[in-house]
């Protein structure tokens, strides 16, 4: 049996032995495993294409090529160009890079085999993408080393989550990988969606501070860690941007507590205490707030929609004073509320019922009060100018409006 020693196309570093098959395809089959390279054809050291094993000499030397034509010997090395580095790098071994489906990255040392679409698919402006696009016609001096791998010249260790992220669109993290590290890689290559959830996970990670909003999580571990006899107080707090939608949090004391955007939808906040709190663009929509205090509160552009202020138990809810700039009440039950002296410029009041409700000297310019139920309302010394009162509930009297 006829054995021969095999280099890839071009090279006579890093040779292995195989014993010639009884056929030409099958030998090329073990050729293309021992190299891990598909082999395609086979020439002698002078370029001769063999197309029949009874052709090798023992212990000849044979160059393997997936296709490419023969690429004859030189006696000084070429450079090594990185895809990612000036030409002007130190010199080293290379061949020519041939472009399949199939490709293999040499990222710092480390080889990584995927496709072209996986580098391509996810984010078609990132520099991998525009690298690796067959249809791309933009000339890359992208270098190769001796098996054919493409040269990266970045870190293995954080690009391994980025090619996992293109292939299947998850962000993994193993435990001893820095996401900073990550970030950075990720940046370099052009990744826009893989930054952006980098970016979360490590702002996510940051230790809490005194200005660190409090979440969902923090609320309900503390209300789970206060017995039921004690009052729960979480006076000037940080809740901005907190979802506490739907939660049971009747009777806590919320002074001077800051809500920016916070959300509170469907939440009972019965006989809670949010006075002089910040409660600016937040949403209450359908929360139960029987008999809260709201009194001097920041409630600019918060949507109230659906609320019920009603307390059976005869308990009114008091706003005196609060600023309520374009907020929205429509169709919330707000009979006997006290919003005395309250700013409720420009705001939305459709179908809300204010029996009884207390106005007196509040800022109602430009409101829309259409559908509102009135009745014994009190509006004296109230700024009208501008508010509608299409499809009243009940005629409203002079005497409720004149001083």
């Amino acid at each position: 049996m006829k054995r021969i020693v095999v280099y890839h196309n071009g090279s006579t570093v890093d040779g292995k032995v195989v014993a010639v098959s009884e056929s030409l395809d099958e030998t090329l089959v073990e050729i293309g495993q021992k190299l891990g390279v598909q082999a395609k054809c086979l020439y002698t050291g002078e370029g001769g294409l063999i197309d029949d094993v009874r052709l090798f000499r023992d212990d000849e030397k044979i160059y393997v090529s997936e296709g490419d034509p023969f690429i004859a010997l030189s006696h000084s090395p070429p450079k090594v160009v990185s895809p990612l580095r000036p030409k002007s790098d130190p010199p080293g071994p290379q061949r020519k890079c041939t472009k399949s489906e199939w490709v293999t990255l040499n990222v710092g040392g480390s080889m990584f085999t995927t496709t072209r679409g996986t580098l391509t698919r996810t984010d078609p402006d990132s520099m991998l993408a525009r690298m690796f696009n067959s249809e791309n016609d933009v000339s890359w001096s992208s270098s190769c080393d001796l098996t054919g791998a493409y040269l990266i010249d970045r870190s293995a260790r954080y690009f391994q989550p980025i090619l996992n992220y293109l292939r299947h669109g998850q962000l993994i993290l193993d435990k001893q990988v820095n996401p900073e590290g990550v970030l950075e890689e990720a940046k370099f290559f052009g990744i826009g969606s893989l930054i952006e959830e980098l970016e979360e996970l490590i702002e996510r990670d940051q230790p809490a501070d005194d200005t660190t909003p409090i979440t969902r999580r923090d609320l309900v571990l503390r209300l789970l860690a206060t017995p039921t006899t004690f009052e729960l107080r979480c006076q000037g707090m940080n809740f901005s941007g907190a979802n506490l939608s739907k939660l049971d949090l009747r009777q806590i004391n919320f002074k001077y507590a800051v809500f920016k955007n916070a959300d509170l939808s469907g939440a009972n906040l019965t006989n809670c205490n949010f006075e002089r709190a910040d409660l600016t663009r937040a949403k209450f929509d359908s929360a139960n707030l029987l008999g809260v205090k709201m009194l001097c509160a920041n409630l600019e552009g918060a949507s109230l929609k659906g609320c019920n202020f009603e307390d059976p138990a005869g308990s009114r809810a008091n706003m005196e004073g609060a600023l309520m700039k374009n907020v929205n009440l429509e169709g919330s039950h707000m009979a006997g509320v006290n919003l005395r002296v309250a700013t409720l410029k420009n705001a939305n009041l459709q179908n809300c019922a204010l029996r009884g409700a207390d106005l007196a000297g509040a800022d109602l310019e430009n409101c829309d009060l259409s559908g509102c139920d009135l009745q014994e309302a009190n509006l004296r010394g109230a700024n009208l100018k501008g508010a509608a009162f299409e499809l009243m509930v009940n005629p409203l009297h002079m005497a409720q409006a004149v001083r």
